[in-house]
């Protein structure tokens, strides 16, 4: 199965690249497919390549609903 996370940008770096951050752990990523990245926003990450912008709101409950997941409870 394949999944796509959100994760939020901490940095632009050069050749569209960024550096994202999930529950402290940190990856530089591919921005080339997302127009306009810029520290702050959040991302849909998917095997290194950011595929689209998501509002953080979205972004906070797809999280939420994923360490649900993990934990094995209800949603």
């Amino acid at each position: 199965m394949c999944l796509a996370i959100p994760v939020q940008v901490k940095e632009v770096l050069s050749d569209n690249m960024a550096k994202v951050t999930l529950d402290g752990v940190s990856k530089i990523i591919s921005t080339a497919l997302v127009e306009e990245v810029k520290p702050g926003d959040y991302v849909l990450l998917h095997v290194g390549h950011a595929l689209a912008k998501i509002d953080p709101e979205g972004a906070e409950r797809t999280l939420a609903v994923i360490r649900e997941a993990a934990l094995g409870e209800a949603a």
